[in-house]
């Protein structure tokens, strides 16, 4: 009986170790994925909107240079989670470079996320579609974590900052350009 509610104790102090603290998750200011109702496609007013955690990591263009979402600061950002084995992923990424290509000029940026990847193929991925934005290259999927509440396993989600680093907008699965860019242009003239 003392065996068992030891290793009760040991089964419920990992929970209450995360519940308190200023690290706590549920901090109000900080964003958290919810879909009401199961919806695909979120935008947030301006008085709703939360910082998004600093994503930061290891760049999958230039192994051994960090990059971070804060390199990005005052401009909008599409930031696109992806993997070299999501076939979505493969089909939207032209519309992410005509994006990235036209937006240079106009503060608007695309940054890649790319999880639970193999480095070979995630690099072969960039190179073989000629892909010009950089990426966040997190194979252990610990970078995107930190966007609570998105379903990970459900690549591509792509999320538009603005310039505040708060998120504007969130797409679950692949995006058109026709589906991205009004907001873009939107978020960009707040």
């Amino acid at each position: 009986m003392r065996f068992a509610r030891l290793l009760l104790l040991l089964a419920l102090l990992p929970l209450t170790a995360c519940a308190t603290g200023k690290d706590a998750a549920g901090r109000s200011d900080t964003f958290e994925f919810v879909s009401p109702g199961g919806q695909t496609t979120i935008h947030y007013p301006v008085p709703q909107r939360k910082k998004v955690a600093n994503l930061k990591g290891q760049s999958l263009r230039e192994p051994g240079k960090d990059i971070s979402l804060a390199d990005y600061s005052g401009k909008v950002v599409l930031l696109n989670l992806w993997g070299a084995w999501c076939g979505p992923c493969r089909a939207e990424s032209r519309t992410l470079q005509a994006i990235a290509d036209s937006g240079r000029g106009r503060g608007i940026r695309v940054l890649g996320l790319n999880v639970r990847d193999n480095p070979k193929y995630a690099a072969d991925f960039v190179k073989d579609l000629k892909l010009g934005y950089e990426s966040i290259f997190d194979p252990s999927g610990r970078v995107a974590l930190q966007l609570r509440g998105l379903p990970l396993a459900a690549v591509p989600i792509s999320l538009v900052v603005d310039k505040q680093q708060r998120v504007a907008a969130v797409y679950l699965g692949a995006v058109l350009r026709t589906d991205v860019q009004p907001t873009l242009d939107r978020v960009l003239a707040e």
